[in-house]
């Protein structure tokens, strides 16, 4: 059976404990202490507060913030909105003898963007990256009874070398960027492990041949047993001997259960290494592309995706609660979209193990707006973070694709991309990867353009063509050469419509909702009856501050009825099954 914290959230505005679940199914253990609630913090925008020591005097920081929200949020209790160079957080956790006994290990889900981590006094680990999960072994550094952890976050906006994703480099949010992120804005909690233990581990479904490769990593020797079950019930186990710290081994699985689009259908897995246990779960499933068809377990299926740039008002990247992530997939699955790009943000491990469970299908992106090819500044900040986010979401069944980069339109030489391509595909053969979405392609398994055309009708004309083995309309041609590879229509449609004509969106506003519609199914059809595009994501699923396009507005309400977007999407596409 699948283990999943699932304690309901106390909804005080300095909540008791934030965010309680357990912030990663894909990786498990039941002995673990959520870190998140009251913690203290304090400004740095001298960035001198190492120098300054403020690490060994924690107790004078002047403010309380809400972990996991970040400083800018109300959530947090803060709501400090202009930049924030540098800022310090810091609380007590009490151990007691028995978690001592093993390895203690420090989690942290994200923290914005250079982190350096203390332990009663002593600098124990930094990390670089805003957006990808980290932890360290603070065994040595923690004792029985009170103990203190305090974090630095650096967060220079105007470093031109930190990717900074749609976060604003103003005062104010302005066209596609909006308010900052600082520091701490996922989980923190501690996970109590023994002596040998698992480290990380990769599976591998083989839907053909209904079995699972497991590729697992340790830290010590020892035995380990792989077992599967599927609502409860056996479903084939493996075993192996560690001697080397690493080990591959195969599940015959007694049962075939397809992880399907709308059906994510998702065996349990729980690994054994000595005394250490994590439960975990896969999805059995296929994809390839036959020709320009994108194929799910041998048959051909339509992506009908929508952009989700992941913003909360109260939380900015953070959610509230965890329903909040779940009903942004329900919210797109109401209108009739079968998945996301997830766009310009590193979405966390739990919003992913949900869009596993609904059978949604979702492209994984790297933060990376404002970088151009051949941005060597920012590429020594890039490719390690970008690794850390392959390896850290490479399990997930609903990631069905690769985009390390978006809109990068400078053509030089592509080095930036075809580095990150190589980097990607070295990681994971098992998908494919568009090196920057509608920018200028170098290399690439899968072609995609982004187009704003707002008249229906001229929008069909850049694509009629296509169909028929002619050219599809692209602004970049003369930087770039399409050698057949199979289409997404990455970015389109951005309709505006607001309350009171507020914000922006892509060309002029309708007049009334029937003008809403009619646009919305002809910009639709215009992809969905063409034979050799197989994906389209509409821009986008909820408005996000001064940008309003969304299907809803930034409050998750609807701005229509759900179903009427629902069966325009539904037609059968020309290219599907």
């Amino acid at each position: 059976m699948l283990y999943l914290s699932t304690k309901k959230e106390k909804r005080s505005f300095i909540m008791n404990i934030p965010r309680p679940e357990f912030p990663n199914p894909q990786f498990e253990r039941k002995n673990w202490m959520n870190l998140n609630g009251e913690w203290r913090f304090e400004f740095d925008f001298g960035i001198s507060g190492i120098e300054r020591e403020i690490y060994r005097e924690t107790g004078k920081f002047s403010k309380k913030i809400n972990v996991p929200f970040c400083p800018e949020s109300e959530l947090s209790g803060i709501g400090y909105k202009d930049f924030m160079n540098c800022v310090w957080y810091a609380r007590e956790f009490c151990l007691s003898k028995d978690k001592l006994d093993g390895r203690v290990i420090l989690h942290f889900g994200a923290v914005d963007f250079r982190s350096y981590i203390y332990v009663n006094g002593s600098l124990v680990f930094e990390h670089v990256g805003g957006q990808v999960s980290f932890s360290c072994d603070i065994t040595d550094y923690v004792k029985e009874g009170e103990n203190t952890v305090c974090v630095c976050a650096v967060d220079k906006v105007f470093d031109n070398d930190q990717p900074l994703g749609k976060q604003s480099d103003r005062y104010y949010s302005y066209g596609c960027s909006y308010t900052r992120t600082t520091g701490i804005w996922q989980t923190v909690w501690l996970e109590f492990v023994p002596e040998s233990y698992i480290k990380n581990f990769k599976i591998y479904p083989d839907a053909e041949n209904s079995t699972i490769t497991i590729e697992v990593q340790t830290s010590g020797i020892g035995d380990l047993k792989a077992e599967t079950s599927f609502d409860n019930k056996d479903t084939g186990a493996a075993f192996a001997k560690v001697t080397k710290g690493n080990v591959v081994l195969t599940v015959d699985l007694k049962e075939k259960h397809l992880w399907n689009v709308g059906d994510g259908q998702l065996y349990a897995l729980k690994l054994t290494f000595g005394e250490d246990e994590v439960y975990s779960y896969f999805g059995l499933r296929d994809i390839r592309f036959d020709g320009k068809k994108f194929m799910l377990n041998g048959k051909s299926v339509f992506q009908r995706t929508v952009l989700d740039q992941g913003f909360y008002p109260d939380g900015i990247y953070t959610a509230r609660n965890a329903d909040e992530l779940h009903n942004d997939i329900l919210r797109s699955k109401a209108c009739g979209f079968n998945g996301a790009r997830l766009h310009q943000k590193i979405f966390e491990p739990l919003f992913l193990y949900y869009c596993d469970k609904e059978g949604y299908l979702v492209w994984g992106e790297y933060y990376s707006w404002g970088v151009v090819n051949d941005d060597y500044g920012k590429m020594k900040y890039i490719e390690h973070e970008w690794i850390e986010e392959l390896e850290r979401d490479f399990n997930h069944p609903a990631i069905i694709g690769w985009c390390p980069l978006n809109e990068a339109w400078d053509r030089p030489d592509g080095d930036t991309c075809r580095n990150l391509y190589a980097i990607t595909k070295s990681i994971d053969k098992t998908r494919p990867c568009i090196d920057t979405s509608g920018g200028v392609h170098f290399i690439c398994d899968v072609f995609d353009t982004h187009d704003y055309e707002q008249d229906p009708a001229k929008f069909r004309e850049h694509f009629d063509p296509f169909a028929d083995g002619g050219k599809f309309y692209d602004r970049l041609h003369r930087e770039q050469k399409y050698e057949g590879q199979p289409y997404f229509m990455s970015e389109y449609g951005g309709i505006q419509w607001s309350k009171e004509n507020e914000g922006w969106g892509y060309g002029n506003a309708p007049k009334s909702e029937n003008e809403f519609f009619e646009r919305f199914e002809g910009l639709a059809d215009a992809l969905l009856s063409n034979k050799n595009i197989f994906a389209l994501c509409y821009t986008q699923l909820t408005d996000v501050e001064q940008e309003r396009n969304g299907l809803y507005y930034y409050d998750r309400t609807p701005k229509f009825d759900c179903d009427k977007f629902k069966a325009i999407l539904s037609k059968k596409a020309a290219i599907e099954d």
